[in-house]
């Protein structure tokens, strides 16, 4: 037992050796080291550094608590004190493009309140529009009660093209990722795909057992998938290619009234008037 405790002490009072031993090494080493501002020194300097203010997004009752950028680079999501999140278009401030029981769609001023443009074409309300993505221009489409889908220039307020195939309300319409083409959903039951360089609807999404309504539509990041919910609960998924189903979703107990693919392409989710979202 003696010779054993002998051993351990021995063992012990080694790896301290080292311990100190390799301390030693170490502080020598930082001897060496580099600082910073000796680093710096080799780095041309940047010269005079302007920032400038260009937005001021207005909207808030109370102080701002925390904010973040969306993934598409353009939009900023806030949170306040006065109980509000807020999503902000980055691009065009403190400006909201509305859609209207009246027939129009209308680009307002947040802070003042004012009508800045307003676009006229529909014929019946204006259930739904979509901002082209920011690098194909100022343009939006809507789609309403007139079973018209219809593309606007905002500078203008003109309607610049127009789509009539549908044969019902027309409830969601949404772009594809390059902005080149977009999709629609509609009460007759279907979605369609419509190129805007080509003028015309290119695909058909629907088959004989769908009955209910298309309530809201999104692409994958791709565009390869289209997401559609319906008035029957369910949501599917079409191969925006082929035109065929690949995926068919269920879980909901009441119709599905929105849905959005994440930004980063992983998920999406979809809002229920079975008040929940999956």
């Amino acid at each position: 037992m003696a010779t054993e405790g002998l051993h351990e002490n021995e063992t012990l009072a080694s790896l301290k050796s080292e311990a100190e031993s390799l301390k030693g090494k170490l502080e020598e080493e930082r001897k060496h080291d580099v600082e910073l501002h000796q680093v710096a020194e080799r780095v041309e300097a940047l010269g005079q550094f302007v920032m400038k203010t260009r937005r001021t997004l207005k909207g808030h009752g109370n102080k701002v608590l925390c904010m973040d950028w969306c993934k598409d680079k353009r939009r900023i999501v806030s949170s306040s004190q006065d109980g509000k999140v807020i999503v902000w278009d980055s691009f065009t401030t403190n400006k909201i493009l509305t859609a209207s029981g009246d027939g129009t769609c209308a680009l307002w001023d947040v802070e003042s309140g004012q009508l800045l443009q307003s676009f006229h074409g529909h014929g019946a309300d204006v259930l739904c529009l979509d901002l082209a993505p920011s690098e194909t221009g100022n343009t939006f489409v809507s789609g309403g009660c007139d079973k018209k889908a219809m593309v606007w220039d905002m500078r203008s307020g003109q309607c610049v093209q127009s789509f009539e195939t549908h044969d019902s309300d027309i409830n969601s319409v949404r772009y594809y990722p390059s902005g080149d083409a977009f999709a629609s959903g509609s009460d007759d039951a279907t979605c369609r795909l419509y190129d805007l360089r080509a003028d015309r609807e290119v695909a058909i999404y629907s088959k004989e057992s769908i009955i209910f309504g298309a309530s809201s539509v999104d692409f994958s990041l791709s565009g390869r998938l289209l997401f559609a919910g319906y008035n029957d609960y369910t949501i599917n998924v079409w191969d925006v290619l082929k035109g065929s189903r690949v995926s068919i979703l269920f879980g909901h107990e009441n119709r599905v009234s929105t849905l959005r693919v994440s930004p980063d392409g992983t998920a999406f989710c979809s809002g229920s008037w079975d008040h929940t979202l999956r």
